[in-house]
């Protein structure tokens, strides 16, 4: 609807809280082929960012230097590692606040001190369990990778040479009201509704923003008896369940396992899949299907 949409918004990136960037490197880099984007130490946190196949990224946060800002490090204590937050790009930030207060949100911590990056967050209470980040950035960033980032690369079981450097598809964001996210990440954020179904327990929608990461939005449609998705969300109003990835010889994956018919809502899709669970990957599960 004309004056409720951001214009021009692009779903950018998924951020993983971790204690320390090394903890991920030999799954993201090493198993599954991503490569350092960008990145370095900031007040309170180090922010890396780590591109797949597709061009897709998962940024890597780590606390640093938490006695100017120590966000990141209480996030931890309370939460654990594990997803943190969607960054959506905008070409004006300014207006892009306007139109989140039009349709009753207030975006917090609120910052325009750096031309190179102005940015505003949608709280998870407004933002169905998940911080949302809109940032406006008028250059991309890049650096070098730091001197351990990893260069070796996992080898197919054959040793006929390195795995093929897997895709990032989507998120998934599990959630208790659909129409709610639905009007957050559709009418607000202006995604495109690609695909969708609904199972016996549960309802799905793809959604697209014209850039390599999708979003999934799932949400259970029978609470009782409680299935696992239920009892999953343990009555909060979202949480991110998994990444998707394209992987080649996912079985090949060390901590992956096949997904069974008892979690067939995890994905619409046929054929089969493989999960890394969130104990096995710092808080952030993994879901894999076959290249």
């Amino acid at each position: 609807m004309s004056g409720q949409t951001i214009e021009a918004a692009v779903l950018d990136h998924v951020a993983h809280a971790v204690p320390r960037w090394q903890d991920v490197w030999t799954r993201y880099a090493v198993e599954l082929g991503a490569e350092w984007s960008s990145g370095g130490p900031g007040p309170g946190f180090a922010p890396g960012q780590l591109g797949f196949a597709n061009g897709a990224r998962v940024e890597v946060l780590m606390p640093y230097d938490i006695q100017v800002n120590d966000f990141l490090d209480r996030f931890m204590a309370k939460s654990g590692p594990g997803p943190h937050h969607l960054t959506f790009k905008v070409p004006d930030l300014s207006e892009a606040i306007d139109t989140a207060r039009r349709v009753g949100l207030e975006p917090i911590g609120i910052d325009l001190s750096d031309p190179e990056w102005f940015e505003a967050f949608l709280h998870p209470k407004e933002a169905t369990g998940v911080v949302v980040q809109l940032a406006q950035a008028p250059n991309a960033w890049s650096s070098p990778p730091p001197d351990d980032y990893p260069t070796d690369r996992r080898r197919r079981g054959d040793g006929s040479g390195p795995v093929a450097a897997a895709s990032l598809l989507r998120v998934t964001h599990a959630v208790s009201d659909f129409d709610a996210a639905n009007a957050l990440f559709v009418g607000l954020l202006g995604g495109t509704v690609i695909d969708e179904g609904q199972g016996s327990h549960h309802r799905w929608a793809d959604l697209a923003w014209g850039s390599p990461l999708g979003l999934r939005l799932v949400s259970p449609t029978d609470p009782s008896p409680p299935g696992e998705l239920v009892q999953w969300l343990g009555g909060r109003t979202g949480r991110v369940h998994h990444l998707e990835l394209t992987v080649e010889e996912p079985d090949g994956l060390p901590d992956a396992e096949p997904v069974g018919p008892s979690r067939s809502w995890i994905e619409a899709h046929a054929g089969p899949h493989w999960v890394i669970e969130p104990e096995d990957n710092w808080g952030l599960r993994l879901i894999l299907r076959a290249t």
